[in-house]
């Protein structure tokens, strides 16, 4: 069974949009090998369309001019790349094609299909419908200490809580938290009566 984990450059308000704006003050080698890790483990992966045209309108071109990203552009033009999308799409970068048929059911088989990682990187909304259906394996999220105060949020407005248990943590030196999550699958009840039995009595 392959499994599926999604990367997010995330601020400490939530906000995941439009990383390129607030994020890169805060890149250091420890975050470059964190997001190489996500791709170079990667046999296939998964965008969604706004994301994957902003991949596509910039790596090709750093892959071509052979600077310091040359090697890291190449891994990503060299990877599976399967675009979700409502309307049919025209690729020009290689290795790309268009997910056919429904999301949900396909990327279950998808997954099926043998053992290996499928790897996210943005692509907000089809995050969100995978943790719904409970696809999603793994959540990196790399929380930087700023509040953007606007742009969209990974979690939205919704009528159920979505439930996460940690895994991982590291800080980086820039004050970056990498912190990885997996789907929780206890049930946790409880209310003040509970808590209050863990204060301090003296």
């Amino acid at each position: 069974m392959k499994k599926i984990i999604a990367g997010l450059f995330m601020a400490l308000d939530g906000v995941v949009e439009a990383p390129d704006q607030w994020h890169f003050p805060y890149f250091n080698d420890e975050m470059g090998r964190s997001v190489d890790a996500t791709f170079s483990q990667a046999d296939i992966m998964l965008f969604g369309r706004k994301t994957y045209d902003s991949f596509a309108g910039a790596w090709p071109e750093r892959e071509a001019a052979g600077d310091e990203d040359a090697l890291f552009a190449k891994r990503l033009g060299d990877v599976r790349k399967i675009v979700v999308s409502r309307r049919p799409l025209e690729f020009h970068w290689r290795n790309s094609e268009q997910l056919q048929g429904d999301l949900v059911e396909t990327v279950a088989a998808l997954k099926s299909e043998g053992d290996g990682i499928i790897g996210m990187s943005g692509s907000v909304s089809v995050v969100r419908q995978l943790l719904a259906a409970g696809l999603l394996d793994e959540l990196h999220l790399l929380v930087h200490p700023i509040a953007v105060r606007k742009g969209m949020r990974l979690f939205d407005e919704g009528d159920s809580s979505v439930t996460l248990k940690l895994v991982s943590s590291e800080r980086f030196e820039t004050g970056v938290l990498e912190l990885v999550y997996a789907p929780d699958d206890v049930t946790r009840e409880g209310g003040y009566a509970e808590a209050k039995t863990h204060l301090p009595q003296e």
